[in-house]
């Protein structure tokens, strides 16, 4: 019992720890274009578009990609692995975006 609840409280202190970024989704552009984040952070990704729907797609893994977002809704993923993650608008490739993830 006591080491479940020593994990229980190690998993919120880790969680307290991590920060989230927003990415705006703005004139069919990701802004900022690339973050450079720490494990367990999340990123937010908000379509301040006024009529256009966008999604967040991740070539490296194409299972892996959001819900298509219509004006002022919004995604998050958590990243837990260190590693670059590229990833693109799906329907709108021409928008491009990396996360780079550091331990």
């Amino acid at each position: 019992m006591q080491r479940v609840i020593a994990s229980g409280v190690a998993l919120l202190a880790f969680a307290a720890l991590a920060d989230e970024h927003v990415v705006s989704i703005r004139d069919s552009l990701f802004v900022p274009a690339s973050l450079t984040i720490k494990v367990g952070d999340t990123v937010r990704w908000v379509n301040n578009e006024k009529r256009t729907s966008h999604s967040v797609l991740f070539p490296g893994n194409p299972s892996l990609e959001s819900e298509r977002m219509m004006p002022e809704d919004a995604w998050t993923r958590r990243f837990d692995q260190p590693g670059s993650y590229p990833y693109t608008c799906g329907p709108h490739p021409h928008m491009l975006g990396s996360i780079e993830v550091k331990p």
